[in-house]
């Protein structure tokens, strides 16, 4: 404790402190809710809902100053309606939470403890709720997102996979569904709304795990209907790309998500610093063979590290030296590879990565025929993420599966710029504190830690360290044997599936009954995890360890006889077998045991040969055991070598944090862009034609959008000196916003013109009048919807080729640093320039396509196709006549040889050109 913390307190004694009048007021209503009905608890939900708008209504800001008004009005006003809210929830808090506690009494069983009401308080307040495993999180945020559910906003409620969002849903949403609140699920490619009123399951099949889910509860809906329910559960990819194709959509209706208003966050620490290294992106395929990975993937195993090529496991990079560049140029016939240009440089350097930094069942698996991702955190499987850079299709190439082309960019976002979006932010996990720093700075969430019901009483040893791998792995089996053979359960955590598997086959040798729990059995993960607390159960699991999922002394179902008898044994024993890079993922482990005042114990081993020992130096280390002559498998307790583990760890965890706010810096550039390119597109989407809040409608926008070009255009080319005028840049430019069949004047007449201002006011002249002939021919209506239409199709082609050119500044940006520059300066400067130019390009291009387009009304359209199709008639009875259909449909195929392939047939017959006349 800092000598700022002893004089002041610490945030967390300050939250207890401020905690503790709601929490009296909470218990004081609990006797008083317990004597009401089911139905007056419900009547209470609609009597909150009142009561806050007639609260917010009453509440009368200061005004506006002039300087508040210049600078940014609707953020003020945005600010202020939140403040006001947060003031009212603040208000009936203590009663919200009082009925939450009773409904979930009546509908669960469970009663809030008094340290959980504390963890609702911070939740709502926007902060992160640091709470032991076992501690009933999940129940916790039932409080806070039953309050905020009240304004009638929408809550998203993030978990870190499918199952969690199902279970929880339907779990908690029994609490949500008495308060009379609708409750929604978002999971990949499938959106419900929980349903109580289905048929539950019989008695029987109740014998199952309590986490099943119970698919009886879910009815399928759409997206936009599961979004506007009071609460929506779902993981943090779902919401992120749902959000990015939100901003893809050309029509209203095709929006699913609401503003985004508060966000609980389960497990806060994987959301949003495990997974916030790599941004969500939907892209498209691109045209590219992918002949050339093959060729590589072919070469590169012939390389020799440090003969032809260097390693560097910290950045994770492997590069060619000058040896292997000759070597490659040799194999490949070339005398300079780079004659080629860089691209087939980086394919032989991604081969390389591909070859030596990227191990399968460690960094990959392959299933069926296709390489997923593995999360070096969790251990989950990452279903549709792709490594970037063609690194994914050098893997493909490696392991012979199908190479999926390369994609181009069409949306992209982080997950720290997604979440920042929320109005409130607000997260839970049982391991925080590590990462709290970068939680203030980049988040400005606090951490606040939660204290345990009953005192923790879990034992956590000391590391035993030993001097290689086999002989680690040889304790570690003789280890779990002997803690097997009392009956005491045991709980492995190892990092990769490569480990994982390994320690399973040498129990097997020694006959040891175990479950196994890695990404390739993920679909039984709540089975496995929960019996982990069965007499004589011996679980080994990857990082995931079935997080969320409470493993319970004695197996589950709970059963006193069964639990005592563990309890006596020492509780559950959680053995790591090597240290992580994070600290804290390591202390997710050390909470599996110990919940609830539970005893457990707790220990890791790990070896010289680990890969955080190996990267930082443990030779010196090694060097002195065999020195002192000890044995492979002899562990030893060594307080100086814990001291350099944990130092190791804190350096990896500062160097991944670095890499993160690295990404984030240059995301927060490409954030500006990206949210004034999605306002821009949502005001064209959301604008029907009426001035709306102060805003210019489209019609007035068009008419801007022109008076703009042509002003551009004429003090581009009719500036200076009149000798330097150049009309007839002028005259070429403008009749590519206008046919000049259909002017009623000639360049020599513009040519005559004496001033700017003259030739400037004669071309919007011409421009207004052919606008006021379109507005009056197909109505105002028809032709805002063109004009939304177009515009969004420019924005978005625009914006995708931005993004791509983005890219690319981005990967060679760090070149400049050799000339002394500034590589994110640089960016910034680069990127702002690239984007005025791609918002002039924008409004450039509409202006000369608008008049290009052919408008036809439909019963115009009607007509023109009945014509077409009697004429196609005619010339296929005429060719019957010459003797021949096939001469007919020849004919056909010359006459419409302008048809395009996928376009609708002239013939009218509703298929495509080519299933019909074009075959």
């Amino acid at each position: 404790m800092g000598i700022y913390e002893k004089v002041f307190g610490s945030s967390t004694t300050k939250q207890l402190k401020k905690s503790k009048p709601s929490i009296q007021k909470i218990n004081n209503l609990e006797k008083e809710f317990e004597n009401f009905s089911d139905e007056q608890l419900r009547a209470k939900t609609e009597e909150f809902k009142e009561q806050i708008k007639t609260r917010i209504n009453q509440i009368v800001d200061d005004p506006l100053n002039d300087f508040e008004q210049k600078k940014d009005l609707d953020k003020e006003k945005k600010e202020r309606q939140t403040r006001k809210e947060k003031q009212v929830l603040d208000e009936i808090l203590p009663e919200a939470f009082a009925i939450v506690r009773e409904a979930s009494k009546r509908t669960l069983n469970m009663r809030h403890f008094d340290v959980q009401l504390i963890g609702g308080i911070v939740l709502h307040d926007g902060k992160i709720a640091e709470m032991r495993t076992g501690e009933g999180k999940t129940l916790v945020s039932t409080l806070a997102i039953y309050l905020n559910a009240l304004l009638g906003k929408g809550v998203h409620v993030i978990t870190v996979n499918d199952y969690l969002a199902k279970r929880d849903a339907q779990w908690m949403g029994k609490i949500f569904n008495f308060l009379g609140l609708r409750v929604g699920v978002i999971v990949h490619e499938h959106a419900y709304l929980v349903d109580f009123d289905k048929k539950e399951k019989e008695e029987s099949k109740n014998a199952k795990l309590q986490v099943e889910i119970e698919v009886e509860n879910l009815t399928e809906v759409s997206r936009k209907e599961s979004y506007d329910a009071d609460i929506t559960y779902g993981t943090n990819n779902e919401f992120g790309f749902d959000y990015l194709r939100d901003n893809m959509s050309t029509d209203l209706s095709q929006k699913a998500q609401r503003p985004l208003n508060y966000a609980l966050i389960d497990e806060i620490d994987s959301v949003l610093i495990d997974e916030a290294r790599t941004p969500l992106i939907i892209s498209a395929p691109a045209e590219e063979s992918g002949e050339l990975y093959k060729k590589f993937a072919t070469i590169v195993p012939s390389l020799k590290e440090n003969e032809d090529y260097n390693v560097d496991e910290k950045m994770r990079t492997a590069t060619l030296n000058d040896e292997g560049i000759k070597k490659m140029e040799g194999i490949l016939g070339m005398s300079n590879i780079y004659d080629k240009g860089v691209e087939l440089v980086h394919h032989v350097e991604q081969a390389l990565r591909a070859h030596v930094m990227y191990q399968k069942d460690r960094d990959y698996v392959v299933k069926d025929g296709e390489v997923i991702i593995v999360d070096e955190f969790t251990g989950r499987l990452m279903q549709g993420r792709r490594y970037s850079e063609g690194l994914h299709q050098a893997i493909e190439a490696k392991e012979g599966v199908e190479i999926k082309r390369e994609s181009m960019t069409l949306a992209t976002i982080t997950f720290q710029n997604y979440f920042r979006l929320y109005s409130k932010l607000a997260g839970m996990t049982g391991t925080a504190a590590t990462e709290s720093e970068e939680f203030f700075n980049i988040y400005k969430l606090e951490v606040i830690e939660i204290p345990t019901n009953k005192v923790m009483v879990r034992k956590d040893a000391s590391d035993k360290i030993l001097k290689n791998e086999e002989g680690k792995f040889k304790a570690l089996v003789d280890e779990i044997k002997k803690r097997n053979e009392k009956g005491q359960p045991v709980l492995v955590g190892t990092i990769s599936i490569e480990k994982n598997e390994l320690l399973s086959s040498l129990l097997k040798i020694q006959g040891v009954q175990h479950e196994v729990l890695n990404a390739k059995q993920h679909e039984r993960e709540a089975q496995i995890i929960a019996q982990a607390g069965a007499k004589g159960a011996v679980t080994i699991a990857t990082n995931m360890a079935g997080r969320g999922v409470d493993i319970v002394l004695g197996g589950y179902p709970y059963d006193k006889e069964k639990a005592d008898e563990v309890k006596q044994l020492g509780g559950l024993c959680v053995i790591g077998t090597e240290r992580h890079e994070s600290r804290r993922i390591d202390n997710q482990l050390r909470g599996r045991s110990g919940r609830q005042g539970d005893p457990g114990f707790s220990q890791f081993f790990i070896s010289m040969e680990d890969d955080l020992m190996r990267i930082f130096g443990a030779e010196r280390i090694k060097k002195i055991m065999n020195t002192l002559g000890i044995p492979d498998d002899q562990p030893i307790e060594n307080k100086m070598i814990s001291k350099a583990i944990e130092t190791a760890q804190k350096k990896v965890e500062g160097h991944n944090f670095d890499i993160r706010k690295h990404v984030l810096e240059y995301d927060d550039v490409m954030n500006r862009q990206r949210t004034s390119i999605y306002t821009k597109r949502d005001r064209i989407l959301r604008n029907k034609g009426e001035v709306d809040d102060g805003e210019v409608d489209l019609i007035e926008k068009v008419r801007d959008v022109f008076s703009l070009e042509i002003k551009n255009i004429v003090s581009l080319h009719a500036s200076g000196d009149r000798d330097q005028w150049d009309k007839k840049e002028i005259w070429e430019n403008f009749i590519t916003i206008l046919d000049k069949d259909t002017l009623d004047f000639s360049q020599e007449d513009l040519e005559k013109m004496d001033s700017p201002g003259e030739i400037e006011s004669k071309l919007l002249e011409a421009i207004n009048k052919q606008f006021e002939e379109r507005l009056g021919a197909i109505g105002r209506e028809d032709l805002i919807n063109i004009v939304r239409m177009v515009y969004l199709r420019i924005i978005d082609m625009f914006w995708v080729q931005h993004l791509t050119e983005i890219d690319r500044l981005r990967t060679g940006i760090g070149l400049v640093g050799y000339g002394q520059k500034d590589p994110l300066t640089e960016y910034k400067r680069r990127s702002y320039d690239m984007f005025q130019q791609l918002q002039g390009l924008i409004d450039s291009n509409f202006a000369r396509t608008f008049f290009k387009l052919q408008i036809q009304r439909k019963n115009e359209q009607r007509t023109e196709k009945v014509e077409q199709r009697k004429k196609i008639e005619e010339k296929k009875e005429e060719a019957k006549q010459l003797g021949s259909d096939e001469e007919g449909k020849k004919i056909i195929s010359v006459k419409n040889d302008k048809v395009g392939r996928n376009n609708p047939c002239p013939c009218g017959s509703g298929k495509k050109y080519k299933k019909c006349c074009g075959k």
